[in-house]
């Protein structure tokens, strides 16, 4: 008689499901899993090696392609640090602005996140639907840095530049009409903030929407209820934080419990979970749009009221204004010793974390007083999360797996650095 035992399979590396160069070996009894082996590396770009090549401010864009999907969140905790040793004191209203794309990132994350979770488990509408608001979001991002993604628009002592007073417009052509273009200029007639105003006014009806496509739903609820249970006891010891950690129903967020920049004066609620199961964890983050929305609404309210500079005067931090700098000897040697030696950072040490879309993104930042980090260390989030889908996984099955992915919204580049 043939002997009975466990077998091993490979999901991925190159899996569509696996959100980056993810190895699985999975130990398997039947369908179900007996133990889950993530194997990572595939992936690694050395990214904190390489900064200590490059002076602080060439490390900005590196930040960006961390976490692709997350790109001005992984920029603010860099900065941050680096404001920390440097004792630098960032404009108010640079502030507003660094905490109102924050936000807009955590919408763009958790629309790829809810488009790429509801394709893994079986729904495609949600996808189209989300990635419709991303190209409205990624327009933002366009408009303050001329990337859609990679933006390198926080700069230690404030951003590259203030908001911009008018929006590009499409222009007609052989596959839209003038009706067609009317219609999508429509809310393209001012400037960035009316934009994003007109943004928030019409996101909560497409939350909605994403709801009744998903929230109650029976499929989605029967590939999503009581998988990956993890207890809030549980969740702490394993390192989690974010919407993992709310999810299980320990209310930690960054932005209340240790805020930053301007958060202490913004009016928002922290959503938790009660189960916590991938359904709970999908819940926190649909509400979390839903909040990040109104941080947005009141940092558009306030900008408004409030011009000032964005940037701090100090040119041994930031340059000088292209004007000055074309115009007087002074301001184009700060210019040229500024982006060729770059800044000196005072000697020291200093940790800066961020309320990122994933969870708690943090760098730890190690200077010897030169012009280049002496030592860089990343804190992803997902990597932490990734070494507990080991215990989440047991006991389910193989398309379980593939909801559990979805629901810890790993993005690789932040996990193997």
């Amino acid at each position: 008689m043939a002997e009975i035992k466990n077998y091993t399979l490979n999901f991925g590396p190159q899996h569509p499901a696996a959100h980056g160069v993810l190895r699985l070996v999975l130990e398997l009894d039947g369908e179900v899993v007996q133990r889950a082996d993530p194997h990572i590396g595939l992936l690694h770009r050395a990214t904190e090696k390489l900064a200590e090549t490059r002076t602080f401010l060439q490390n900005v864009p590196y930040m960006d392609r961390l976490d692709y999907v997350s790109m001005m969140s992984n920029e603010h905790a860099y900065v941050l640090a680096i404001e920390k040793l440097t004792g630098i004191e960032v404009p108010v209203r640079a502030q507003y602005i660094r905490v109102m794309f924050d936000e807009i990132t955590r919408i763009l994350n958790h629309l790829m996140w809810i488009g790429a979770h509801a394709l893994d488990v079986g729904a495609m509408t949600v996808f189209l639907y989300a990635f419709r608001e991303r190209e409205d979001l990624m327009d933002c991002y366009e408009a303050v840095s001329g990337a859609r993604m990679h933006a390198a628009y926080y700069r230690p002592g404030g951003v590259y530049r203030d908001l911009p007073d008018r929006m590009a417009q499409y222009a007609a052509s052989k596959v839209r009409n003038e009706a067609g273009v009317r219609e999508l200029n429509r809310d393209r007639q001012g400037s960035l903030l009316d934009f994003i105003q007109a943004f928030t006014e019409r996101f909560p009806g497409y939350v909605d929407d994403y709801e009744t496509l998903l929230t109650d739903n029976r499929i989605w609820k029967q590939r999503l209820v009581g998988i990956g249970v993890v207890s809030p006891e549980r969740a702490k010891a394993l390192g989690f934080t974010g919407p993992m950690l709310r999810g299980s129903g320990v209310e930690w967020d960054l932005r209340r419990k240790q805020p930053y920049e301007v958060y202490d004066r913004l009016d928002f609620d922290i959503p938790v979970g009660t189960n916590g199961d991938s359904y709970d964890r999908y819940l926190v983050r649909v509400e979390e749009m839903r909040q990040s929305n109104r941080i947005v609404r009141q940092c558009v309210d306030w900008l408004r009221a409030n011009p000032g500079p964005v940037m701090i005067d100090d040119h041994k931090v930031a340059p000088p204004s292209r004007v000055d700098m074309k115009s007087n000897m002074e301001e184009l040697i700060h210019h040229f010793k500024l982006f060729t030696e770059g800044m000196h950072v005072p000697q020291g040490e200093a940790y800066a974390a961020v309320e990122h879309p994933k969870g708690e993104f943090g760098i730890y930042l190690v200077s010897d007083g030169a012009n280049k980090p002496y030592r860089l260390k990343i804190r992803a989030p997902g990597f932490v999360h990734l070494q507990a889908l080991d215990e989440m996984a047991r006991g389910h099955m193989i398309a379980d797996v593939v909801t559990l992915i979805g629901s810890q919204d790993i993005v690789f580049g932040e996990i193997d650095r």
